[in-house]
Formats: C-alpha cells, sequence, structure tokens
C-alpha cells in the first residue's frame, strides 16, 4: 500500500505568526495533529505539531504571545505520494516523528501519520455480539 492511499489530503495551512493558542484551536476544530507551516521568510513549508504546542505550554509559555515560527520544525522529511507505507514508517521511526508532509510537484499534498499508517495494516474491527 502506499503512502497516497493512507494519507489525509485535509491538509490545515498557517503562517508563522499565528499564535500557538489560535493553531491550538485550529488543529482541534479540523481534528488533526499536525498543521503545514507556510513560511516564505525562513525556507517555504515547515510543521507544527501538537507536541510542538504542548513542550511550549509545559515550559511555562504563552499561547497567546508565542507565535508558530518559534515552534515550528523546518527541516523536515517530506514524503511522497508513491513511497511506501513501509518506508514512510520507516523514516517516521528513523527521525522519531509521527507526521510526514506529502509533496506532489513540491506542493504539500497531504499529511501520512502513525495513525494513517496503523489504521491501514490493522484489520478492520468486527463487531462480535454479546
Amino acid at each position: 500500500m502506499l503512502v497516497r492511499d493512507a494519507m489525509s489530503t485535509v491538509v490545515l495551512t498557517i503562517g508563522p505568526t499565528h499564535t500557538l493558542r489560535q493553531a491550538a484551536a485550529l488543529m482541534a476544530a479540523r481534528r488533526v495533529g499536525a498543521a503545514v507551516v507556510l513560511d516564505p521568510d525562513a525556507g517555504g513549508i515547515g510543521i507544527l505539531t501538537e507536541r510542538d504546542i504542548l513542550n511550549s505550554v509545559g515550559l511555562g509559555q504563552n499561547p497567546d504571545s508565542e507565535r508558530t515560527h518559534a515552534h515550528t520544525t523546518n527541516d523536515v522529511v517530506f514524503a511522497a505520494p508513491t513511497w511506501t507505507l513501509e518506508e514512510a514508517a520507516n523514516a517516521m521511526a528513523h527521525g522519531g516523528f509521527r507526521h510526514l508532509i506529502v509533496l506532489d510537484r513540491g506542493e504539500p499534498a497531504g499529511i501520512v501519520s502513525v495513525r494513517d499508517i496503523i489504521r491501514c495494516w490493522a484489520p478492520v474491527r468486527q463487531h462480535v455480539p454479546a
């Protein structure tokens, strides 16, 4: 199975000046664990994850004043839609992260997460009557 078969094609994109609270609200509303940060001044495409927000809050930083650019990962590993799920899982395990931005022709086409891969690999649950 390929990344294109598992990835979410609904990509939340935010800017570098969004506050962490704004980013968290958008992520919660869309029920996603990561947002693509488009920042032409910092090299283009980065990622902000729920873990980045949690780390900031855990350090006592104010989510109403902290901007996403200060917490965005810009050294991103990108996946291609034609990667196998094994390739994506290996990249995540090797890099220690749970989300990969999927690029198609240099543009974000989706995000694939560990959860997406598990859904594809795990057998469909059957409801067993009690």
